[in-house]
């Protein structure tokens, strides 16, 4: 089996597990690692006897290296992800995308011209609790989807610094619900604040889709203890989601229920994914489209946070 030669920009506290399982992949080759702080790539380098840099550049000129996952901080994604377009390499950049919409439309369109495949981080696609939530959803088990609602709270990141709890935690469910309810939103209402950071640290997001569902979502750096959780209701039942137990409750007028599926790390999962989606020539998903999307209803919610009104989209 070939295997594609990959590697990693940033070498932080999500670079390290990026490295991690893309060396043991059997589809990857890690075959180098770099970070502006030279003990942080060392550190890695040496760790999994791979070539080090304190360069990106260093990455973008070596002509064996075909896929880069970029693990850096939000404000340097667009960049470092347009010079590894413009080297030929296909991209997976860590949520978020870009830190505005302009530069996610900018990655997407370089990478048409360029023939190259972006996949966005949203790690919680790949969660084997979703996955049986997906399947279960499909085959009707809780009838028609009317609204979904979700909690995703926790103490502040220090890995955190350059946005704030939006682009950082909701983005993860804004995400998900769109894939889930298969459809696009028309309409968000946000209220937004910050009690104890520079940037918003609380967010109560309300978002109305086209077809009439809608959801709502709770994400803050504030509550002591973490909590990851979603609920989606049925005009037959409902069904909740624990992320981090990769727990199922399946309920309804007859019965409740917790359906058996494998416990698996979805990193693993992710990332085995995407380097098998390139192996056989595919475009991966969730795309530049999907982080676009994303990062447009971010973007909505943090401005009708300011402005206390609704605001409206026009997605296609």
């Amino acid at each position: 089996m070939r295997k594609l030669n990959v590697a990693i920009l940033g070498c932080g506290f999500w670079g390290k597990n990026h490295a991690r399982v893309l060396s043991e992949l059997e589809s990857s080759n890690l075959v180098a690692v770099a970070d502006i702080k030279e003990e942080r790539a060392r550190t890695i380098g040496e760790k999994y006897h791979v070539k080090w840099y304190t360069d990106p550049m260093k990455i973008m000129e070596r002509k064996d290296i075909e896929f880069v996952s970029i693990c850096t901080p939000t404000i340097t994604h667009a960049q470092l992800a347009l010079e590894t377009i413009k080297a030929g390499k296909h991209v997976l950049v860590e949520k978020p995308m870009t830190n505005t919409v302009e530069e996610a439309k900018e990655v997407i369109e370089k990478a048409d011209k360029e023939g190259v495949h972006v996949m966005v981080g949203f790690i919680e696609r790949f969660n084997p609790a979703v996955r049986k939530a997906e399947e279960l959803i499909e085959k009707g088990e809780i009838g028609d989807i009317v609204l979904a609602s979700s909690k995703r709270v926790s103490r502040w990141p220090e890995r955190i610094g350059d946005v704030g709890v939006i682009k950082d935690l909701a983005i993860h469910d804004i995400d998900l619900i769109r894939f889930l309810f298969q459809d696009n939103v028309k309409q968000v209402y946000a209220v937004v604040g910050s009690l104890a950071h520079k940037y918003e640290d609380y967010a109560n997001i309300v978002l109305r889709f086209k077809n009439g569902k809608s959801a709502f979502i709770e994400a803050n750096w504030l509550t002591p203890r973490k909590i990851r959780r979603l609920i989606v209701t049925g005009t037959e039942g409902i069904l909740q989601v624990e992320y981090i137990n990769q727990e199922v409750l399946v309920e309804n007028d007859k019965m409740a229920y917790q359906p058996f599926f494998t416990y698996d790390e979805p990193l693993k999962l992710e990332l085995d994914y995407f380097v098998s989606s390139l192996l056989r020539g595919e475009k991966p998903t969730p795309s530049g489209e999907d982080g676009l999307m994303a990062l447009t209803i971010c973007e909505a919610a943090l401005k009708s946070g300011k402005t206390s009104s609704p605001i409206d989209l026009s997605l296609s």
